[in-house]
């Protein structure tokens, strides 16, 4: 392609339009019940405690219609499940701490403001995927949650890494799943929110390089990923009129690594452990079986044995950067969501000193 001068003398007088909100506009918020996405402030640059959204929009809303079905209502209602989980661990941080608890940790002033101005973003999520769900269905709501946290910033930006690590995994599975093109292109619109938040918390917490390689990792079943965030609702929590979470859930048996920080690099062996002891994989005397890394657009199998318990991350993969996601299936590259039998496994490759600690690799 070929750039004029005159163009890229007009291009420089176009520029400033894309200004930055002045104060002035930043303190203009609508009224929470009437706050809309794309258009309130509130969903942008909000600093205050109390949650951006009206109580209204904060629990589980029935059907309003008898049509049928929209048909991404369902992925929707999954989404949206998944995205309380996500904004509660937001709202819970704003809730608990204050700058100074950042600060403390060596990290910028402006490290409260951002987790603020990223739960405002969830909040958005949160009316946009219930926008996306038809008057034929309900819009869940949310459950209580036990993140872990036990008042410790540390571990709150320890876990909100592998929260939007897990986030853009799922969006790119879900695309799969998607019928209308729309909702293709809000997944990807969310998507790419997503990857900022984490490159904020690589840059400015961790100090380490944001970039995730050529591509982020796509992991194929995505119900799969979502089932383990089942693991922060505390049990019987959840508003009666909820559906399932997610839909279908297969309830796979989880799977965690042993080991040090020093092991979860390509090329190096790992150690499978499954975590609960009332979900445990059942393998079959005599038949194959293959631990299935994703990094990328990369698929690759490797021979898994049970007795061993553990495998060789393909050192083919490139090194420290992105992240790696791992099942067990019964069929090489895990063909179809029937053919897992564990997992998935998030390994997270950077910032390097998380990998591998409880309760952040689930």
């Amino acid at each position: 392609m070929h750039f004029s001068r005159g163009l890229i003398a007009s291009m420089a007088v176009i520029l400033p339009t894309l200004a930055l909100p002045t104060s002035s506009t930043q303190s203009k918020f609508q009224p929470a019940a009437d706050a809309v996405p794309g258009e309130s402030s509130l969903f942008v640059n909000y600093a205050g405690k109390k949650p951006p959204i009206a109580s209204k929009w904060m629990k589980a809303i029935p059907a309003t219609g008898s049509g049928p079905a929209g048909p991404d209502d369902l992925l929707f209602q999954n989404l949206l499940s998944a995205e309380w989980i996500i904004y509660s661990l937001y709202q819970q941080a704003v809730d608990t701490f204050s700058p100074s608890d950042f600060t403390k940790l060596g990290l910028p002033n402006n490290t409260y403001q951002r987790i603020a101005e990223i739960r405002d973003n969830e909040a958005g999520h949160l009316r946009i995927f219930q926008d996306q769900i038809s008057t034929g269905s309900i819009k869940p709501g949310p459950c209580k949650y036990d993140f872990g946290l036990n008042n410790s910033a540390s571990a709150f930006l320890a876990l909100q890494v592998y929260i939007e690590v897990s986030s853009m995994a799922f969006l790119t599975g879900l695309s799969l799943q998607a019928e209308a093109n729309i909702s293709k292109s809000a997944l990807m619109a969310i998507g790419q929110v997503e990857t900022r938040h984490n490159v904020w918390a690589l840059l400015d917490v961790y100090n380490t390089d944001p970039f995730s390689g050529p591509s982020d990792t796509i992991y194929p079943y995505a119900n799969q990923i979502l089932d383990t965030t089942n693991a922060f609702i505390v049990p019987g929590s959840c508003p009666a009129e909820n559906p399932m979470y997610p839909a279908p859930r297969q309830g796979l048996p989880l799977i965690n690594i042993i080991g040090n920080s020093t092991t979860a690099q390509p090329g190096s062996d790992i150690k499978f452990v499954f975590e609960s002891s009332d979900n445990q994989p059942k393998f079959e005397n005599g038949k194959d079986y293959y631990a299935v890394f994703y990094h990328g657009l990369n698929t690759v199998s490797v021979s898994y044995n049970p007795k061993k318990n553990s495998v060789k991350i393909p050192k083919q993969f490139d090194s420290e950067v992105g992240i790696i996601m791992v099942s067990i299936a019964d069929e090489v590259d895990a063909p179809t969501e029937g053919s897992v039998i564990a997992g998935p496994l998030i390994i997270l490759e950077q910032p390097g000193m998380l990998t591998l600690k409880e309760p952040y690799v689930y």
